[in-house]
């Protein structure tokens, strides 16, 4: 094999970088070296094709070049458009922003009030105006925002149970995304789990009999991503909370998906309210920002001012504290709720959305793609919610699914994913199925206009 074929490593940096500056898309001297070592490297090992002179291996290495570039300059966080219908996608980072809270994002990334009361010229606390909203809003006594559900739930557990037994029912001892389980989580906390009951029945009497010198707290887990039915039994809250009250132990409940206010999708009826849980006796209450919240990724504790001030001066709390943007995000967030005007939440508008009007919406994108080289239908399904929320309840989905002209539908998503902007949707049989609830029209247009470039 003739090595001296191979183009010299800054012959082909200089070669990709024309070829980018023509398409519109330069990128820097140092990027365009290392693509074009990696280029040459790949020449070398995949071995010289017979025929090819240095002019081809040139042109090859500078195109490969080139193209590493532009993968490199679009990696990182990117804008994706939805199209799978599920609307609190964990992978797509769950519940996009509100306007609102975009806005405040960008109001708060700059110097802001964060710890600072404008009025008096004094440090002031970052929870003031968020504990505000939420006592407003759920009836609680105080509350805290960390950075996730499972690390408010952690902090609950260091702060109320470190040393001592946390009792749980068995049907409660959930995994949640990304492998971490309930019992690592207790322990984690500096708990001993104990558990109750058996995985379909938990009563009353078997909370009572767990209780003793060591318990420190009892324990309630929502199964907010998955369901037991059938021959099952467990114990409300409000007659738990009498049980933890009668002993003089705080209930601590892990809600997971916060819900403020109920989508209006059959299924959904039954999701608990926070302000109802605490209502009904739970003296702290963990839950999330960004599943039926429709906020940030954030893990909000509200309830008993003598537990949550605890929490606040455990130094976990510290470590755990979300930042500026966040706290703007959920802020701006809450007060859609407080204003009534939660139809304006994205992820809310998204599961009340009139299957009428998604009808209409898939209709105009499958129009936007007539005359494409590919057979369109447009078809009624059924989407999850997706996010670890309402697991029983399935939205009706209008879906515009192709099957191009080459039958290659895995191709065609996988060019629409590595376009720009990103364009996700799922296969399903041999055709790529594009889900319109999880696209506003502007978004729908912009899919349209991807698609039938990939389809070209």
């Amino acid at each position: 094999m003739d090595y001296s074929l191979l183009p010299r490593v800054d012959r082909v940096a200089e070669e990709a970088g024309a070829l980018l500056v023509r398409a519109g898309t330069p990128c820097p001297r140092q990027a365009l070296v290392q693509a074009a070592r990696t280029a040459v490297e790949q020449l070398r090992t995949a071995g010289i094709p017979a025929g090819a002179d240095r002019a081809d291996l040139l042109r090859r290495a500078a195109e490969d070049a080139a193209a590493r570039c532009l993968v490199g300059a679009r990696s990182g966080l990117r804008r994706v458009l939805n199209a799978t219908g599920v609307v609190l996608h964990t992978n797509l980072g769950r519940a996009p922003l509100a306007p609102a809270a975009l806005r405040a994002v960008g109001e708060a990334a700059g110097y802001c009030n964060l710890e600072l009361d404008l009025e008096e010229g004094r440090r002031g606390g970052r929870h003031a105006r968020l504990t505000a909203l939420l006592q407003a809003l759920t009836g609680a006594e105080a509350a805290l925002v960390v950075n996730n559900n499972a690390a408010a739930v952690l902090l609950a557990l260091d702060t109320l149970a470190r040393g001592g037994e946390a009792v749980v029912s068995r049907g409660q001892l959930v995994e949640i995304g990304g492998g971490f389980r309930i019992p690592e989580v207790v322990a984690r906390g500096g708990a001993v789990l104990r558990e109750v009951g058996t995985t379909n029945k938990t009563r009353l009497a078997d909370y009572r009999r767990a209780i003793r010198s060591k318990t420190a707290c009892l324990l309630q887990v929502h199964p907010n991503n998955y369901r037991i039915t059938g021959f099952t039994e467990s114990v409300p809250t409000a007659r738990l909370a009498g049980l933890a009250h009668d002993h003089g132990l705080p209930l601590i409940c892990d809600l997971g998906s916060g819900c403020l206010r109920p989508p209006a999708v059959p299924g959904a009826e039954g999701e608990p309210r926070i302000a109802q849980v605490l209502r009904e006796g739970a003296d702290v209450l963990a839950f999330s920002g960004d599943k039926l919240l429709g906020g940030p990724q954030a893990g909000i504790l509200v309830g008993k001012r003598r537990y949550l001030d605890r929490m606040g001066e455990n130094p976990l709390f510290r470590a755990l504290r979300v930042d500026k943007l966040t706290l703007a995000a959920l802020e701006a967030t809450l007060a859609l709720y407080r204003d009534g005007r939660a139809e304006e939440i994205p992820a809310l508008a998204m599961l009340n959305a009139p299957e009428e009007a998604l009808r209409a919406r898939a209709g105009a994108l499958r129009d936007a793609l007539s005359g494409c080289p590919a057979r369109l239908s447009l078809t009624r399904r059924r989407a999850p919610a997706g996010g670890g929320a309402l697991p029983e309840v399935f939205l009706p989905a209008w879906v515009v699914e192709i099957r191009p002209g080459d039958g290659d539908a895995a191709g065609l998503l996988r060019r629409l994913r590595t376009g720009d902007p990103a364009v996700l949707g799922y296969i399903r049989a041999d055709r790529a199925c594009f889900d319109v609830r999880t696209l506003t029209e502007a978004e729908a247009q912009e899919a349209a206009r991807a698609i039938r470039a990939a389809l070209a």
